[in-house]
Order: structure tokens, then sequence, then C-alpha cells
């Protein structure tokens, strides 16, 4: 008995490189790093003068969100580069190990912040509390307008969703950073410096994890967030014609397009092409944007069934 194989692979047209999309998310991590560059270097300033730990890790983590930002826009430009012989995909993958990279970065901004709260406990210095409160609140202004220029693109992208969390999370550092500088004003109680730089580490860490396990699933082919295997599968069985559907593979070809690949068991193959077109239609509206379809007909599946 002839076994009816028929491969069909089709990918979804990827939208122009250079378009008004990419030049506005281009123009926005541009603007956001140097917006918070240039913070960074007057919270340090600020911080190194009047002593304030709580400043200090707080521009080594907004440093360290600068570096993010500049990974975001490297893994948006390597996103953009075409698939060639050695690299079927292009450079997209690569956008998964950055925001990997990202998660690493920040957690070991998290134990250096840590180690050095404890150092402070045991020798507290005196801080100029107005100082810190003004600076700090800059801080939330600066913070919070990144965040709403990321808010966007995040809904969409993992590595902008990780620098739109952590530029969202300092917003509420800083507010911290505000209230332990002007309980330091009005009380004198320096303790409360290497407190607030605990917490910053907590919220830090705290946002960080949805990255860093999302990030470790995708580069390990796992499955994408928000894909339901059985809620795919019980879709493409529902159109006419599809008897089965079996062999069902989802994977992240990058932080923003995902793949897969699944055996189509049909009853009649003269409507396959059709019945192609219906199903990526269907797959295309559920977040994946490349797939591989196998179609067979009932026969051969009774007959592979058999041989099993």
């Amino acid at each position: 008995m002839t076994h009816n194989h028929h491969h069909h692979h089709h990918h979804i047209p990827q939208p122009p490189t250079g378009g008004q999309g990419d030049f506005r998310q281009v123009a926005i991590i541009s603007f956001s790093i140097l917006l918070n560059l240039l913070f960074v270097g007057v919270e340090a300033v600020v911080g190194l003068v009047e002593n304030s730990l709580s400043l200090l890790s707080d521009a080594g983590h907004n440093l360290s969100d600068v570096f993010s930002l500049v990974l975001v826009l490297v893994a948006f430009k390597l996103s953009k580069v075409h698939a060639n012989g050695r690299f079927t995909y292009g450079y997209r993958k690569s956008t998964v190990l950055i925001s990997l990279l990202n998660a690493i970065i920040l957690l070991v901004a998290v134990g250096a912040i840590v180690i050095e709260s404890i150092h402070k406990f045991y020798a507290p210095a005196v801080v100029n509390g107005e100082a810190v409160t003004w600076t700090a609140a800059v801080g939330i202004l600066i913070n919070g307008l990144t965040a709403l220029l990321l808010m966007r693109g995040q809904k969409t992208d993992i590595n902008v969703r990780g620098a739109f969390l952590h530029m969202a999370a300092d917003t509420l550092v800083s507010v911290g950073v505000v209230v332990s500088g002007i309980i330091i004003t009005l009380t004198g109680w320096n303790t409360i410096d290497p407190i607030v730089s605990l917490l910053i580490a907590a919220i830090i860490l705290f946002s960080t994890w949805g990255l860093l396990s999302a990030s470790l699933r995708l580069s390990m082919d796992g499955m994408p967030e928000g894909i339901d295997i059985e809620d795919i599968g019980e879709r493409m069985r529902k159109h006419a014609g599809v008897v089965d559907v079996h062999h069902i593979h989802v994977w992240a070809i990058s932080t923003t397009e995902n793949a897969l690949t699944a055996h189509i068991v049909v009853d009649d193959l003269t409507k396959m092409e059709q019945t192609k077109q219906l199903l990526k239609k269907e797959l295309n509206s559920l977040g994946i944007g490349h797939s591989t379809l196998e179609f067979e007909t009932t026969e051969c599946r009774c007959v592979c069934e058999e041989c099993q």
C-alpha cells in the first residue's frame, strides 16, 4: 500500500526592514538609552558626594538597565539580518539569548547590592537625606517616562517587555528612595538607607524572575508564552476535511516569532491546498507565522499505526 505523504512548507511573508514601525522602535530605544545614561551619571555623582548607598545602588541598577536597552537595540538589529546558508533563520534566535543575558546581568546586580547593603549595616554612614530625596525624585520622572515609551512595544517582544518591567520597577524603587531620604531628613536614621537598598534588590529580583524563566524556556525551545498546544490541536481538527492532527511541535524562532510543525490527516487530498491555506490562516491568528505541515491520507494513517 502506498504512503501518500505530502510536505508543504510555507512562510508568512515578513515585513520589510526599515519601515515606519522599525524606525519608531529604534528611535524610542535610542532616546531611552541617552536619557537614562545622563541620569545615571547625575545619580552616581550625587551618591558619591553624599555617601548614599541607596543612590549608588540605584545608579548601578540604572546603568545595567542602560546596558539592557543597548542589548535590546542590538537584538532588534540582529532580528532583521537575512537568512543565509549557515543560519537559515538568520540571527533571530540571538534575541532569546540576549533576553537571557539581560536576566543574568540583573541577578548579578542584585547580588552586588545585597553584599553592599549588609556591609552598610555594620558600618553605617551619614547621608544627606535632602540630596537623596531630590535626586530620586528626578529618577521617578526619568524612569516613568522611559517605561511609558516602552509600554507599547512590550506587548509583542519579551526583550522590550523586560526593559519595560525594569523601568517600571525602577520608578517604584525611586519612590522608595525618596521615602528613605525624607525619613533621614526628619529623623537622622541612616540605617534606612541599606534597608531601602535591600528592598530595591528584592524588587529587581521579583521583576527579573519572569524574564529569566521565560528566556530559559525559549532558549531550550520550550513552549512560547501565550501558546496552548492543546488548543492549537483542537482548533486545527475542527476544520472541514481534517480527520486528525498529531506530532505537533511549537518553538520560538525569536522573541517575537514562533514556528510549528505538524502532521495533518485529511480525508481528501484533492482539497489539501485549500485546507492548508485555512490552517495557516488559523495558526497565524494564534501567533504562529512559520508553519510546516505534512499532509497524510486516512489510509496512510491506518497503515502507519499498524506498523508501530
